[in-house]
């Protein structure tokens, strides 16, 4: 099985986005250097990061970034007050970390979804709180992978003008040719959750929402640095593909194990990776375009 893509031509585009926007100072620095010196389109906001504030000024000063809503409802800060979603945090306040027992709670504890509700619920009102035009939606850690979460982020986000959402994807054969590495960890991504990707690329549709086809970087998180871009560019499928990094201009606490930030960052400017898009005739394209707006 394997999900209906959501473009029907051969042509190859690329969205180029940057993940935990608003997540430290060292990442809006350097969201806004890819995007005005190299071709990072879009950026993903948390927008209860300690620099959110930070990082809503720069996009609003960058009027050509598209920036969407990065849910975080594990592995973070909440919106709301710790007291009024107990069951979603732990003792200093925080969502857990935990993902697997959280992903089982989510599940089946009524009492926790009507917390997750208001929680997701409160990231999109903060979100239209900034003004900033809603590109796309996506969950960290890939979370909005489970079926509540995605039906609560497809549910809330109709009400604020949400037109496309991340399908977390990467496939096996082109991540593996490109790569040769983590071989179980591409064919985890690639093949054993392919069933569950294809279930949520058919709810996203559904709904009426744009998509991509592709995610390329969840098996090499904080890791697309530019040598690893231009294999993976020779090797992309035909359709609609997503990048997603992590730069940053220096480290910061929260960044992904083993991430090199400044690699990313590297990566998102280097002159043989636009190069090359041109010459493969490569498109760059965001969210909102492919929803048609």
């Amino acid at each position: 099985m394997r999900p209906v893509r959501c473009s029907a031509d051969s042509a190859r585009r690329v969205i180029f986005t940057a993940d935990d926007f608003g997540a430290a100072l060292s990442v809006n620095e350097a969201v806004e250097l890819a995007h005005r010196s190299g071709i990072l389109s879009t950026a993903s906001l948390i927008v209860g990061g300690p620099a959110a504030s930070d990082a809503v000024a720069r996009a609003k000063r960058m009027p050509n970034l598209r920036v969407g809503l990065h849910v975080v409802v594990t592995d973070g800060r909440p919106i709301l007050d710790p007291s009024e979603i107990p069951d979603l945090v732990d003792r200093e306040g925080r969502l857990s970390g935990r993902l697997l027992p959280a992903g089982f709670s989510y599940a089946v504890r009524p009492r926790v979804q009507r917390q997750l509700r208001a929680e997701i619920e409160a990231q999109f009102a903060a979100f239209a709180g900034t003004g900033l035009r809603l590109d796309h939606a996506n969950g960290h850690n890939h979370l909005h992978v489970h079926p509540v979460v995605l039906g609560l982020i497809l549910e809330t986000g109709r009400r604020y003008g949400l037109r496309a959402v991340r399908i977390p994807y990467e496939p096996f054969g082109p991540s593996w040719r490109a790569t040769r590495t983590a071989w179980a960890a591409r064919v985890g991504y690639g093949i054993a959750l392919r069933p569950i990707v294809a279930a949520m690329h058919a709810r996203v549709r559904r709904a009426g929402l744009a998509c991509n086809d592709y995610l390329f970087g969840i098996a090499d998180t904080g890791r697309m640095t530019a040598d690893l871009v231009l294999r993976l560019l020779e090797h992309l499928p035909p359709g609609v593909s997503e990048f997603h990094f992590h730069p940053a201009t220096g480290p910061w606490p929260a960044m992904p194990a083993g991430a090199q930030p400044e690699a990313e960052l590297s990566a998102l400017t280097d002159e043989h990776v636009v190069q090359t898009l041109q010459d493969r005739g490569i498109l760059s394209t965001t969210f909102n375009e492919l929803a048609g707006v």
